[in-house]
């Protein structure tokens, strides 16, 4: 059964969810994250989500001197919003590592920590604000699609980066955004304010601005970020 399939309401996902903290990482409902997993902590939450539910929380830590994509410890402080996502594909390597898919299904709000006996960390999760992430392609007539598309070709030529075009025009304005969202090579604080965007609309107006803002900022020349 598709993810979108599986969960259509709140009380169809866990209360009590391991969560991955990644600092410049969000997942949104039906992208899909995929993950190089390999420190410890991370195989095992892996491990237990296969036991469980299969699901886990992608949220980034909140700020700080330290910069380390995954702060050690679970003590620092972590942004109040993240994305339940369901692990999706799995593979493990010789090296010991796992390549992971996790498919987005909704956004959620940490209510508290859960103090677990795990090398990873557990918190509760509200999701009642977010149920609109459960509606399939809810505001998308509301999107400047010409306007997303137009700039995405600019950005992509200043970058001298190909893109599959084919793919791009069938693909949803649902579908487009969010991806778009979760690859975008920008930092922390603007990758959370397109998690955080109310609604569909306003995530493609922030993803239009900040290309159109990196596009002036470099003339329109080839910049050092690429899309991913």
């Amino acid at each position: 059964m598709p993810t979108a399939e599986r969960y259509l309401k709140t009380s169809d996902l866990p209360l009590e969810i391991p969560v991955f903290p990644l600092r410049g990482a969000i997942l949104l409902p039906r992208a899909s994250l995929p993950l190089n997993v390999f420190e410890p902590r991370y195989l095992a939450m892996v491990d237990w989500a296969l036991r469980h539910d299969r699901i886990i929380g992608i949220i980034q830590p909140n700020g700080g001197a330290v910069e380390q994509e995954s702060p050690l410890g679970k003590h620092c402080d972590l942004r109040a919003v993240g994305c339940a996502g369901r692990l999706s594909s799995y593979q493990e390597l010789d090296d010991g590592r796992l390549i992971i898919t996790l498919t987005g299904i909704v956004r959620f709000r940490i209510t508290s920590e859960v103090s677990a006996d795990t090398p990873f960390r557990v918190m509760r999760a509200s999701y009642e604000e977010f149920t609109s992430d459960f509606e399939h392609g809810r505001g998308e007539s509301e999107v400047d699609r010409e306007k997303l598309l137009a700039v995405l070709r600019k950005y992509l030529d200043a970058n001298h980066l190909q893109g599959d075009w084919n793919s791009i025009m069938r693909a949803s304005s649902e579908m487009l955004i969010n991806a778009l969202s979760v690859m975008s090579p920008y930092g922390p604080e603007e990758k959370q304010a397109l998690l955080e965007a109310g609604d569909l609309k306003s995530r493609a107006d922030v993803l239009i601005a900040l290309a159109e803002m990196e596009l002036a900022s470099s003339g329109g020349e080839p910049g050092a970020s690429t899309l991913q």
